[in-house]
Formats: C-alpha cells, structure tokens, sequence
C-alpha cells in the first residue's frame, strides 16, 4: 500500500533528467558510491562525469558518498569529499577548487515550506568557493553561499552566508574567529 502525496504541490519539481536516467543514477550510486568496499576514486570521478557533473582534477571522493544527482554538480579541482558526506542537490550546488568536506558533511538545496499545508518543496542553490572547509557532520542549508576560505566547524548549521576567511561555529553557526592563513 503506497502513500497518497497527492496533497503536497510539487508538480512542478523537474529533476532535470529522464526517468531512466534518474534511475540509472540511482543503482550507480548505490553500487559504486554509497558502498562502502568501493574505493576507486578515479572510476568515481568517471561515472559523475558520464551522468554530466562537470568534476576537475585532483577530486577525491572516499566510499558512502551520496550524491542525488551529479547533472546539478560542479566540482572543481584538488576537492576531498569524505565518507559519509551527504550532497543533496535538487538544484546545483557549485564546490570550488581546494574545498574539504569532511566526513559526514551535508549540502542540501532542499527544504519544505512549513506555512503552507501543501508543504512545498522549496529549492535553493549552494556555492562553495575555493578553500572552504565544512566539518565534519556540519549542514550547510538550502540558498548558502560559502565565501572563499570560511571554515564550518565540526557539528554546525550554516543556515546564512558564511563571509570569506571567517570560521563560524554552532547551531545557527556564528562567526568566531577570523581565519588566518600562513
């Protein structure tokens, strides 16, 4: 018996790809990329390239990585992507060069709105430019954009724009401290 979602308004989602694709990507991903006795990052970076994600070089992505759909990705060059990472791209989430996300770090660029019974999806990109470092088990939320080099500690929300060279921190995430590079 299957659930009645008839009510929510989500009609106008479009995935940007066919079914087919959609469900092609969906047994890629669970034999190639959310398994964990998988540890070819070169045979990784292939297959998102095949299904359109636009990926540099350099990129490692350890074994558990979910990505929802590679065809909304960019990745750009000397990236770690840890286990467990979580990048849930309705829409396109754009990582720059020399990002880290660290194990159990998630991108979301979807949410639901809350105010209405309908409970419409709601999408909004995510941008991280070069040097940022989300830590491990941080969320960074629907519509963020990381400024270059800003730093998302260990366990935090990032549900605003995190300034370039600032380290932020908590749940919403706050500025700290400034971040020095030598």
């Amino acid at each position: 018996m299957g659930v009645d979602l008839s009510q929510y308004n989500n009609s106008w989602y479009d995935t940007g790809a066919s079914k087919f694709k959609v469900a092609l990507w969906f047994i890629v991903k669970g034999v190639f990329f959310l398994n964990p006795l998988f540890p070819f990052i070169g045979f990784k970076v292939g297959l998102l390239r095949m299904f359109g994600a636009k990926v540099g070089s350099g990129v490692v992505i350890k074994p558990s990585v979910n990505i929802k759909y590679p065809w909304s990705l960019e990745i750009g060059n000397n990236t770690w992507i840890g286990e467990l990472v979580w990048i849930e791209n309705h829409c396109k989430i754009s990582i720059g060069n020399n990002v880290c996300l660290s194990q159990g770090a998630t991108l979301m660029t979807g949410n639901h709105d809350y105010k209405k019974t309908t409970f419409d999806l709601v999408i909004k990109s995510v941008t991280l430019e070069d040097g940022v470092w989300i830590g491990t088990n941080a969320i960074v939320c629907p519509g963020v954009h990381c400024g270059t080099h800003s730093i998302l500690t260990v366990n935090s929300v990032a549900t605003k724009n995190l300034e370039p060279y600032w380290i932020y921190q908590g749940n919403p995430a706050e500025k700290v401290r400034e971040r020095v590079m030598e």
